[in-house]
């Protein structure tokens, strides 16, 4: 199973977990297909925010059909591009009209702010998803009724997802701002909910990027942002050895 190099985590763990190998990429088509089953892309990114082109999607998708391997595209970001418009894999400018193949994720998490209530969907190839639709099913990952129901309803209005992009875009343009000032390059965040990488600061250092303003609603039992808080958790999991599961709590995409 290959994933982007700059990635969610969460990958990875979905590979070790099912005794899969796990390797990243920093172009999909320059991997070696043998033995590469699935295939991960990430557009809009996290943590990047890079938005993948038309052209690269095309050229990825055509080159894992040749090869017999598995697309899944993570989309979750998909309705929030702020310099760039992301196309799904499943545009037929990118799939060609057909779903052979590929897999698109997505979530309500960011759109409808409701990561919470752990909802998402699949869309694509019509016989993986049937398998998958088994497994989940004697895995016993069945979604709640109610959880069903508000995602029926938040699927059906639009008018909270715009409230909601705009709240984004407010606090990613203030955070910009302030890195800007500070003397911080910011690469790609052309989509997405983070403010790009790497960036430099004004010594020339390489610095992590921080999460974006968006995602910094601390709880009420804590001073600290969350961002910061599921990042402490994931390098005190990497320090452990980075296989013995997800870090303690949940991550949320």
């Amino acid at each position: 199973m290959a994933y982007p190099r700059l990635a969610y985590p969460t990958y990875e763990v979905g590979a070790r977990l099912a005794g899969a190998e796990p390797v990243v990429y920093d172009e999909p088509t320059e991997l070696d297909p043998t033995g590469l089953k699935l295939l991960w892309l990430n557009s809009p990114s996290n943590p990047t925010g890079r938005v993948l082109t038309v052209d690269e999607l095309r050229r990825t998708v055509a080159w894992a059909r040749e090869h017999g391997v598995l697309v899944v595209s993570d989309e979750c970001y998909l309705e929030l591009g702020w310099e760039a418009e992301p196309v799904s894999v499943l545009h037929p400018d990118v799939c060609g009209g057909s779903y052979d193949g590929i897999v698109a994720v997505h979530s309500l998490s960011k759109r409808s702010n409701l990561a919470g209530y752990r909802s998402a969907f699949l869309l694509g190839d019509a016989a993986v998803l049937g398998e998958l639709l088994q497994i989940r099913k004697h895995g016993g990952m069945m979604v709640a009724a109610p959880v069903q129901a508000a995602t029926v309803a938040a699927l059906g209005d639009t008018a909270h997802v715009a409230e909601q992009r705009d709240r984004y875009a407010r606090r990613r343009a203030a955070l910009r701002t302030a890195f800007e000032a500070a003397g911080f390059r910011i690469e790609h965040s052309e989509a997405s909910l983070t403010s790009g990488r790497p960036a430099t600061n004004p010594a020339g250092t390489p610095s992590a990027t921080s999460p974006s303003a968006a995602s910094w609603s601390p709880p009420a039992t804590s001073t600290a942002p969350r961002g910061a808080v599921r990042a402490d958790r994931l390098h005190r999991h990497r320090r452990a050895g980075g296989r013995r599961g997800a870090p303690p709590g949940r991550m949320s995409h």
